[in-house]
């Protein structure tokens, strides 16, 4: 799904992700933890779109035991580091070990391919996320 910077587009990519939520068979809880997320990796994400890239493109992807949502854009910006979480602002994130992972999703990968910045949120459906 390919979205411009508007709060009722990042609602609309946190339905989507709480349906395939709930149809992967997550508690309630869970389900609303992974839409809020999505929605605020969305808002986050808007900030960092460029003038002539102003969209934001999300996949979405349900595996056997995970769900994993991509959103992706061209950021006009120099690329940032590995250990930064682009689409997270640190009074989002929680500690988790040394992992920093934002509430609802078990885990938080970004790339960086040129201009085209992809973070990408895992949900585990089983009780705990694997090692890594």
């Amino acid at each position: 799904m390919c979205i411009d910077a508007d709060a009722r587009l990042a609602a609309a990519a946190g339905g989507v992700a709480r349906f395939l939520a709930d149809a992967a068979g997550l508690e309630s809880e869970a389900v609303a933890r992974l839409q809020s997320a999505v929605m605020e990796a969305c808002l986050e994400a808007f900030e960092h779109l460029a003038g002539k890239h102003p969209h934001l493109e999300i996949d979405f992807a349900r595996f056997s035991d995970r769900l994993e949502v991509s959103l992706s854009h061209e950021d006009a910006s120099p690329a940032v580091g590995m250990h930064t979480i682009t689409g997270f602002s640190a009074n989002r994130l929680k500690h988790l070990g040394d992992a920093r992972t934002p509430e609802g999703v078990d885990r938080v990968q970004h790339e960086t391919h040129g201009k085209e910045s992809v973070t990408r949120l895992t949900k585990y459906l089983g009780q705990v996320a694997p090692s890594l």
